[in-house]
């Protein structure tokens, strides 16, 4: 008979089984930490996905298949005469849903002050135009090289005029006041506009900002821009706006003292500057200027029939340009 150390390979076996034991559990971990990455990157995935589903149910539904202009291509208007290049056009008809010009509509691009439309948006769906609102520091601490409708810190208005002043002058001041004030900050503001925007099927846009001065993250697409306009004209209160050559309002502050503000309109087609094409009624709009945007309008209006159409060009390389294309573009509309 064979005599062995049975002390021997217990305790061998005890280490061979530790060892096993040790690598075990140091592959767990590995597999545990690679399942933690790869579910926390399938939860974003599930996320995005959602995200998306949940934006094209919202495009399919009645909102977005029977009452909006729908195209993926450029589509030329033959009696279009254009004496400038821009990165984005269209004109829609919202009646017979045709698409009347269509150019790189899907192009993301900056949109300066048109993104105001959005902000409008916003706060009509999310305030009470009677709240009082208190300017502040911040508001009024804009940059330098901002349009602004001249207000104080410690002003007090009601949030119907302040929209007025966040329209009709382009108030940068404006914006931040009511993003504040919807909001708590401009930061809570713009992920609200960004949810609204994807409620909309405005998926190539993403805001930073009330107000559209430049930020390389803000952007928005000729497209997306239509979708959020074409939203808010269903709202009288936002025509009303638009359409107004000015506003009077009294301001003021917490000293006790008070004066009158008025704000003039900066579109040149309501304002008067510029002559509208025969037959054509502009309504009204928003106009939108950087450097690096480009000279922007988004027009709603109506022909001699009064069927409502929706206009924008993007990325114009002037003012007279861009009012100069605008007027061919809706003088092209069949009569």
């Amino acid at each position: 008979m064979k005599c062995t150390n049975r002390k021997y390979y217990r305790r061998k076996n005890r280490k061979r089984q530790l060892t096993i034991r040790l690598c075990s559990e140091f592959a767990l971990i590995i597999i545990l930490a690679l399942g933690g990455f790869y579910l926390l990157k399938s939860r974003d995935i599930v996320l995005a996905c959602e995200e998306a589903t949940y934006a094209k149910s919202i495009y399919k539904s009645d909102l977005f298949s029977d009452n909006l202009c729908v195209t993926n291509e450029e589509v030329e208007f033959e009696d279009f005469y254009t004496n400038d290049e821009f990165p984005g056009a269209l004109l829609f008809n919202l009646d017979t849903k045709e698409i009347l010009f269509a150019e790189h509509v899907h192009e993301k691009l900056y949109p300066a002050s048109t993104t105001k439309i959005m902000t409008t948006y916003v706060a009509l769906k999310h305030g009470n135009l009677s709240d009082t609102v208190t300017v502040s520091e911040n508001a009024v601490s804009v940059p330098s090289d901002s349009s602004v409708a001249g207000l104080r810190k410690g002003d007090r208005l009601t949030l119907e005029d302040l929209l007025y002043s966040l329209m009709l002058p382009s108030g940068n001041d404006s914006a931040v006041a009511i993003a504040e004030h919807i909001a708590g900050s401009v930061e809570g503001f713009a992920e609200l506009m960004n949810k609204e925007a994807i409620a909309l099927g405005a998926t190539n846009s993403h805001f930073v900002n009330a107000h559209g001065y430049h930020d390389d993250d803000h952007y928005t697409t000729a497209y997306d821009l239509y979708l959020i306009l074409n939203a808010c004209v269903q709202n009288e209160t936002f025509v009303d706006i638009i359409s107004s050559k000015y506003r009077s309002a009294i301001v003021s502050n917490t000293n006790g003292t008070s004066r009158e503000m008025t704000w003039n309109q900066s579109n040149r087609f309501i304002n008067g500057a510029r002559q509208v094409p025969k037959g054509i009624t502009v309504l009204g709009g928003k106009t939108g200027t950087t450097y690096e945007a480009g000279y922007c309008l988004a027009l709603y209006g109506t022909d001699a029939n009064k069927t409502p159409y929706i206009g924008i060009i993007m990325g114009a390389t002037s003012s007279r340009n861009l009012y100069d294309n605008m007027t061919f573009l809706w003088a092209a509309i069949p009569d």
